[in-house]
């Protein structure tokens, strides 16, 4: 999938997220919020501007969310995203509520829908985590300018090919072709078991 895909896919098949902000204490603070729109490289959602969220927004200009759909554990997907918000004012808030009609259940008259704001997430990192495959996937993806970096384990040149790291993989998802051997990293769950049973410390965590 591309970003636009993972993007309205948080809009559309799940729709309320967990939203981190960071108070003035410097201590994260959670919040359940609903991702109203989507485009290309960005998310859409509204709060109401007597809220602490609303300030906490302002303040920083940055949150992390993660957003789950799935009936448990091995039948679940996972997007997280961190990115830059900011405050696009009432303009956009007819559009959202057209969208989202149930929230005219909330915010019923244009008086009401007066203290609301919208804010946009333009740029960010974000990761798709989905655990009803075997094995299971994996990707990462930017949007809005931002810059993708690899994290995850790799394995280096200092590989001799014993099959030490192959052995305690649980997702089977390093490739023994040649050496250095290759970790297949849409699969990987970011364990650490290969970096931790290397001999030769040949397996190195890059974040």
């Amino acid at each position: 999938m591309d970003t636009k895909d993972y993007l309205a896919y948080v809009v559309r098949q799940i729709h309320t997220t967990i939203v981190a902000t960071v108070d003035d204490d410097g201590l994260p603070v959670t919040a359940a919020i609903d991702m109203m729109d989507s485009d290309e490289d960005s998310l859409y959602f509204l709060t109401a501007k007597g809220k602490g969220f609303y300030d906490r927004l302002v303040k920083r200009g940055f949150l992390a969310l993660t957003a789950m759909k799935g009936e448990d554990t091995l039948s679940s997907v996972a997007v997280s995203i961190r990115g830059k918000v900011r405050e696009l004012g009432y303009g956009r808030i007819p559009e959202l509520l057209e969208k989202n009609p149930y929230m005219y259940a909330i915010y019923p008259t244009e008086q009401a829908q007066r203290a609301l704001t919208a804010f946009q997430i333009y740029e960010g990192t974000g990761e798709w985590f989905d655990l009803s495959r075997k094995p299971i996937e994996r990707a990462s993806f930017v949007f809005g300018g931002a810059k993708q970096s690899r994290e995850g384990f790799f394995i280096t040149d200092a590989c001799i090919g014993c099959g030490s790291c192959v052995a305690v993989c649980p997702q089977n998802c390093i490739k023994q072709d040649s050496t250095p051997f290759v970790i297949v990293q849409e699969h990987c769950l970011h364990c650490g078991n290969c970096l931790a049973e290397c001999p030769v410390s040949a397996v190195e965590k890059r974040s």
